[in-house]
């Protein structure tokens, strides 16, 4: 906004005509005196010229005065119009009139106001004379002519851009504040959990890997290196563990991904989130459950064909159509299938409950759910489940988005069990405090120093500990807790 009111108000300067400006004086004094006494003279003529200057004065702004004016200057312009660029004064004291002229070239300006004092001259003897030249009593001569001006009083460059300048500032300060306190778009964790009283669990920065046909990240880089590698491979992690932390009573096992608008990253998040729990040794099944624009198949690069729907359907059994992925021996894919033409309803189904639940049985279950504004279905999935992991974009999705969307789920008896911050920025002011940026130096190993093993995190060492605490629930895939799920539907 600054830099709109510099050039403006250089655009401004640029158009305007100059104006220039001069000033020529004239003396008040006898015509001819009768007496050789040359002080009785000066006394008289001073006496006499200071009684007219009043008078002179208004007879200098009469219409006769400016038309003689325009005339013995030569210039085209009517008497009003030369009037409004003459302004006559008479410093105090003095039998002195100075006459100010106006314009739009040097020239012009300086003819003018030496035109003046002689048309004012006429104008005297018209008035107080015969109209001759001299006639009258007194007269008033030129006796500093006006000085041709170098410069013109108008524009003032300098003046113009600092007011712009100004103007702009102040404007660009103003719009700032006013986008400020009207910006609903969510973009700190502190304000989203303080409106929704539900805690953020993940905060995933922005990756030029995670972007177009490449969505998948892998969990068991260090993301070591330039980038924000570690930074997504960091927030990954501690998306699993605040999930394996979460309502430890009653920790879910089927948990559906969704969002309130598409291109908010959920399905990425899902798949990334699912292949992060896998490499921790935690069987996984990753289902998609957007029987609409099923992604899924095409982000894990495995085939689609029969999937979810033909099993809700009876055209296929459960352990027909789970697929195995070479990214992880411990995930699983469960595609859509086949597109239905009642989605809602297919998903929404007593059937849709029980192969959730039979999966659940055996293994952690991820949901990649449909956007919850658009359509009904992440809200009957989320029913359907133990609760549903919203994922929001920085910078994008406003407080009515996520406001409605919780009110979806509200009234599909689902439970929102926490919210993921996506495409959180790594600088600037919107900087996340979880972008790991601070963190980098984790991520690059000490000059000198071998590496002697990969990198291992809480969630490993705790999938480590009960494999071994429990052999027979490690063989079966069936971590701890599995029996105090709570019952859904």
């Amino acid at each position: 906004m600054t830099i709109v009111g510099l050039i403006a108000a250089a655009g401004w300067t640029a158009i305007q005509t100059p104006v220039y400006r001069t000033t020529a004086s004239g003396l008040i004094e006898l015509v001819e005196t009768n007496s050789d006494d040359v002080a009785a003279n000066a006394i008289m003529s001073d006496s006499m010229a200071r009684g007219k200057v009043a008078t002179y004065l208004e007879m200098a702004t009469w219409e006769p005065t400016a038309s003689a004016a325009v005339e013995i200057a030569g210039l085209n312009m009517s008497p009003t119009a030369a009037n409004n660029r003459v302004t006559v004064a008479n410093p105090n004291g003095t039998a002195v009139l100075r006459v100010t002229a106006s314009g739009s070239t040097p020239e012009a300006a300086a003819a003018l106001a030496d035109a003046w004092i002689e048309a004012l001259a006429q104008t005297i003897d018209d008035f107080e004379g015969d109209g001759t030249a001299g006639s009258a009593p007194l007269t008033v001569r030129i006796a500093s002519p006006a000085v041709v001006p170098s410069t013109p009083v108008y524009p003032d460059p300098q003046t113009a851009l600092i007011v712009g300048g100004v103007l702009g500032l102040g404007f660009g300060i103003t719009f700032a504040l006013i986008r400020t306190v009207s910006d609903r778009r969510i973009r700190s964790t502190a304000d989203v959990e303080t409106h929704t009283q539900i805690p953020v669990v993940g905060t995933i920065p922005i990756s030029e890997s995670l972007g177009g046909d490449s969505r998948l990240f892998d969990p068991k880089s260090s993301g070591r290196g330039k980038g924000t590698g570690f930074a997504v491979s960091e927030a990954l992690r501690a998306l699993r563990t605040n999930l394996q932390f979460m309502d430890v009573d009653n920790p879910p096992r089927v948990l559906v991904v969704t969002s309130p608008l598409p291109s908010d990253g959920k399905s990425t998040i899902a798949a990334n989130l699912a292949l992060t729990l896998a490499a921790s040794g935690q069987s996984v099944v990753l289902v998609d459950g957007d029987l609409r624009r099923s992604t899924v198949a095409k982000t894990m690069g495995i085939p689609g064909g029969a999937g979810l729907s033909d099993v809700l359907a009876g055209r296929a059994k459960l352990t027909d159509v789970l697929q195995r992925t070479p990214r992880s021996p411990n995930l699983f894919i469960l595609t859509s299938g086949s597109a239905p033409p009642n989605p809602s309803e297919v998903l929404g189904s007593e059937r849709m409950h029980h192969v959730l639940d039979d999966l659940s049985q055996h293994a952690f279950v991820i949901v990649d759910a449909p956007p919850l504004l658009p359509v009904t279905d992440g809200a009957v999935l989320t029913h359907q489940a133990d609760g549903a992991l919203l994922v929001l974009t920085i910078g994008k999705t406003t407080y009515e988005l996520l406001d409605r969307s919780l009110d979806a789920l509200r009234k599909s008896s689902g439970r929102a069990l926490g919210l993921v911050l996506n495409r959180a920025p790594v600088r600037g002011a919107d900087a996340s405090r979880y972008s790991y940026d601070y963190r980098k130096s984790y991520g690059e190993p000490v000059s000198g120093e071998a590496e002697t093993k990969p990198q291992t995190d809480t969630a490993d060492e705790v999938a480590k500990t009960r494999a071994e605490a429990g052999p027979a629930e490690a063989e079966t895939g069936n971590p701890v807790g599995a029996g105090a799920r709570r019952s859904r539907g």
